[in-house]
């Protein structure tokens, strides 16, 4: 059933792209397996997809370390760190992780570059814009970000390769359609935004990344 999903994905992908004349090789797809097991993940691998996404610095670590086992297949694995990064676990997270999504605020990019210069790395970052005015969801303001992105310029250890936001839960991929809109105005270079529900809207409008969990493990 994976492959199936991992190839129904990536035809809406390229259908999305057609439409506004991308080509889908710039859009990456992150399979999020917050909650799913190490045999789920392998055959995600076996599809193709080799970028994977997690939402707590713990679970990925020890999927981290189960991956690591399989020997060859494990060896082009790009982790993301998709979710809220709290500062006590940015030690463990720059280990192993090669994108951070979630960063929203100073501190947090300072203590990205201080763990990261203690083992010699150059961490990639994405700076989480908040869109909408839930007050569940993480992220600076958009109206913050040039000043962030000033601040960041001047660390050693961090390079910021663009943003990341989510649309409000529920929406449909209509409605959603403005909240990324906001960020293609950005002028960032990557652009992770769509996840299950509204990833084809997302890469219409410009997203580099879309972070798909459901629609590849469940259909």
């Amino acid at each position: 059933m994976i492959i199936d999903n991992v190839r129904r994905v990536q035809a809406c992908v390229a259908a999305a792209c057609g439409r506004v004349g991308r080509d889908p090789a710039g859009v990456t797809i992150v399979a999020v397996t917050k909650g799913r097991p190490v045999e789920d993940i392998r055959q995600i691998l076996d599809a193709g997809i080799i970028d994977i996404g997690e939402n707590k610095v713990q679970e990925a670590a020890g999927k981290y370390a189960a991956i690591a086992s399989l020997g060859d297949l494990s060896r082009n694995i790009r982790w993301h760190m998709i979710g809220h990064l709290q500062t006590n676990k940015v030690k463990e997270a720059v280990r192993f992780i090669d994108l951070i999504h979630s960063v929203d605020s100073l501190r947090l990019a300072e203590e990205i570059d201080k763990q990261a210069a203690k083992i010699g790395k150059v961490q990639d970052i994405l700076i989480e814009v908040k869109t909408s005015r839930e007050a569940t969801k993480f992220g600076i303001d958009v109206r913050e970000l040039q000043g962030l992105t000033a601040a960041i310029a001047r660390l050693a250890n961090v390079r910021l390769k663009g943003v990341m936001t989510m649309a409000p839960v529920g929406e449909t991929r209509e409605s959603a359609r403005p909240y990324f809109k906001v960020i293609r105005g950005l002028g960032q270079s990557v652009l992770s935004m769509g996840m299950s529900d509204d990833f084809e809207v997302a890469v219409e409008e410009g997203s580099t990344i879309v972070r798909v969990g459901r629609a590849l493990f469940e259909g």
